[in-house]
């Protein structure tokens, strides 16, 4: 549900009241139109049933054919999908490439930085740094691209993150009334220091996230977990880039989130054309 009402609003932010009026005055009623969306990059596809929807809602008789589903590598000059009918589709072909464009580069940057950890026990996973509204799909396109999903909210995890830090709580009594009230929901806390790493241990975190720490105080962090609690989990985050992420996956931490997955990722580039 929350894909369609942000394809019908995307929609009517493109069309507005009066509708195409480019295509309503150029192009004529009758015509019968044979596209296809080609790829003008490698990447990864995501989005391609969204694009479709968005073809089919302004153009509900138009045939829809995806020939790479979400998730398959593409390469430049290969065709996504093809899209056949009136000349409603000159109406759809923004949005609909907006869509597709944005995740695949979504599935396109997370794709490679796996591929960067390959042979390491580090998993790649993403934040809630995504446009406000697209959180879902962003989300989504990352598993596409072979990353896994962080918390999709303030409400199925904790996080302690250093503004809370600052208000100087008592994370062990903290952590017993979260516990008592919500068993389930996972508790992580982030640490910027060995003496935040402590704290967090004493409070029986699930999952300590290390935070922007130089590689030498990761490994004594990584050490120090490892040695008193062998079941907590490891996360490293703040300034991962494709350059530097193997190596901070060699040290041995169980997951890395990269923020720039869904807030910074460049669209995949593609075209539709209509010969």
């Amino acid at each position: 549900m929350r894909t369609e009402r942000l394809i019908r609003l995307a929609l009517r932010e493109d069309l507005g009241s009066r509708g195409d009026l480019t295509t309503r005055f150029f192009v004529p009623p009758g015509l019968r139109l044979k596209g296809r969306v080609v790829a003008k990059a490698d990447g990864v596809v995501c989005g391609a049933a969204v694009a479709a929807r968005v073809f089919r809602s302004v153009c509900p008789r138009c045939r829809v054919r995806v020939l790479r589903p979400d998730g398959r590598a593409v390469r430049r000059g290969q065709v996504i999908m093809t899209v056949e009918g009136g000349r409603e589709i000159m109406s759809a072909e923004r949005t609909a490439l907006n869509f597709l464009q944005h995740l695949s580069g979504i599935a396109t940057l997370t794709r490679r930085f796996v591929l960067k950890t390959r042979g390491t026990r580090a998993r790649i996973y993403d934040t809630r740094k995504t446009l406000p509204g697209w959180r879902e799909l962003a989300k989504y396109a990352v598993r596409c691209g072979g990353g896994r999903n962080h918390r999709m909210g303030l409400y199925d995890a904790v996080l302690v993150k250093d503004n809370h830090w600052s208000g100087g709580p008592d994370l062990e009594s903290s952590a017993r009334l979260l516990r008592r009230s919500h068993p389930r929901v996972p508790i992580q806390i982030e640490a910027k220091s060995l003496g935040q790493v402590q704290r967090a241990l004493s409070a029986g975190a699930d999952m300590i996230l290390l935070d922007n720490m130089a590689t030498a105080r990761l490994k004594d962090a990584i050490a120090l977990i490892r040695g008193r609690s062998p079941r907590t989990r490891i996360e490293i985050s703040g300034g991962v880039t494709l350059s530097n992420v193997r190596g901070l996956a060699k040290l041995g931490p169980d997951r890395i989130s990269i923020g720039r997955l869904t807030h910074s990722a460049p669209a995949l580039d593609m075209s539709l054309e209509i010969p």
